[in-house]
């Protein structure tokens, strides 16, 4: 799955199901932020709803939805969880770490044929943020590669 969306590194592909694993609350399954709570918790509770995290990387805010919907040719403007959709999930999560859209950095900036630092690949998606919870799960599912 992740050779095809173009991380072909046995470390790359750790720490995109490690990250996925963690952004989805260990269910491996395209999530809504805070999904165990009421949509009217989250309308009353996050400033940037509509466009509230969803999917495997939590895509957030208005123009990462504008932005994704134009490059899959998808209302996710109008229908934000599309996003939902496994494919499309998957692919926002590949595109993503491949290209830097969600923070400017690329995950092939810190994993790499020449190094891996699992801690600081956590800044392609939200600084760092739970980055020793997930590089550790990165580096179980390396020790298993």
């Amino acid at each position: 799955m992740f050779k095809f969306i173009g991380l072909p590194l046995s470390t790359q592909i750790a720490y995109g199901l490690a990250t996925t694993q963690w952004e989805t609350a260990h269910t491996f399954k395209p999530v809504r932020e805070a999904f165990w709570l009421s949509e009217s918790w989250r309308k009353k509770n996050l400033r940037y709803y509509p466009y509230y995290g969803r999917g495997y990387v939590q895509l957030t805010w208005e123009n990462n939805y504008r932005m994704y919907g134009g490059i899959l040719g998808l209302d996710l403007i109008g229908d934000p969880d599309l996003a939902m959709q496994p494919d499309v999930a998957l692919f926002v999560l590949g595109h993503g770490m491949k290209t830097g859209t969600f923070t400017g950095r690329t995950l092939e900036q810190f994993v790499n044929r020449k190094s891996t630092d699992f801690v600081n690949a956590r800044k392609v998606i939200n600084g760092l943020d739970k980055a020793d919870e997930i590089a550790k799960i990165a580096e179980h599912y390396q020790s298993e590669a």
